[in-house]
């Protein structure tokens, strides 16, 4: 498919010369990513790195914020789907869990995979699964209002969609445990600090036109140089990454549906603090 005839009611992608910006484009629900989302985010992805004509990728968010996360409603669906559906072992029920995991990530994977170097710009909230989409990319920008977490022990996850294995490679070991145990909110400059972000960009507008800036910089070089440079770094560590994500995934095949979790998506939807028992 060409990146022409690329149509999705959550993404759209939009040309700039030699480079794509690829938008999280559901912006009334702040871009929370729900089914469409992981189901059009790997033919997006598929479409850039085929297409000759694109060097750079970079990826944004449309409206007041990059991205919430995890639609945790679409996720109480699927879990009240299974729940309400023909009764299976515990067994089965590991598998199915373990196949949707693995099928959120490879939407997330997809990113990491493109040949050409992908460029986050982020503004307003990252958090979540906003946080896996943007260590799946090569270089982070972040707007001066930006606010990142990795929110999935306040809703009694263990992120497995590629964060916990990407991460250790941006940011230092304190930093990392800090982030992933207390899921505490960050801004833009702190993420700086740390190495999360690679720059702060005055505000949601300007972070878009610095990552273009820095795409076309890019773009500009020998298109054969800057992929295989891509490909040589990036090889050092996919095995790592790879044998991660299916070890979190058999984890949370076991481990996902809690008490817990069940009271963090009540809170959620409540509007209300959890209240967490360990079950």
């Amino acid at each position: 498919m060409k990146v022409e005839e690329f149509h999705s009611t959550v993404l759209t992608i939009e040309r700039r010369g030699h480079v794509s910006i690829l938008w999280l484009d559901r912006p009334e629900a702040r871009n929370a990513m729900g089914d469409t989302f992981w189901s059009d985010l790997p033919v997006a992805m598929a479409c850039l790195s085929q297409d000759p004509e694109v060097r750079v990728v970079v990826v944004g968010g449309r409206g007041p914020h990059f991205s919430v996360g995890l639609d945790l409603k679409s996720l109480s669906s699927a879990i009240t789907t299974g729940q309400s559906g023909p009764r299976l072992s515990s067994a089965a029920r590991s598998a199915e869990i373990k196949k949707m995991i693995q099928f959120m990530q490879a939407a997330i994977t997809s990113v990491a995979d493109c040949p050409k170097p992908v460029i986050a710009a982020v503004h307003g909230y990252c958090i979540g699964g906003g946080i896996d989409l943007i260590t799946a990319c090569d270089i982070r920008i972040a707007s001066s209002d930006a606010i990142l977490s990795v929110r999935e022990t306040k809703v009694a996850i263990v992120a497995d969609l590629g964060t916990l294995q990407r991460l250790p490679l941006i940011v230092g070991r304190g930093h990392l445990f800090e982030l992933v145990f207390s899921g505490r909110d960050i801004d833009a400059s702190r993420a700086r600090q740390i190495g999360l972000v690679n720059a702060v960009s005055q505000d949601a507008k300007s972070v878009i036109e610095d990552a273009i800036e820095l795409a076309n910089d890019i773009a500009s070089n020998s298109p054969l140089a800057v992929q295989g440079a891509k490909a040589v770094l990036t090889a050092q560590t996919a095995s790592a990454v790879s044998d991660g994500l299916d070890y979190v995934a058999n984890w949370n095949a076991g481990m996902l549906i809690s008490d817990d979790l069940m009271e963090a998506i009540s809170a959620f939807m409540e509007k209300r603090p959890p209240d967490f028992n360990g079950r």
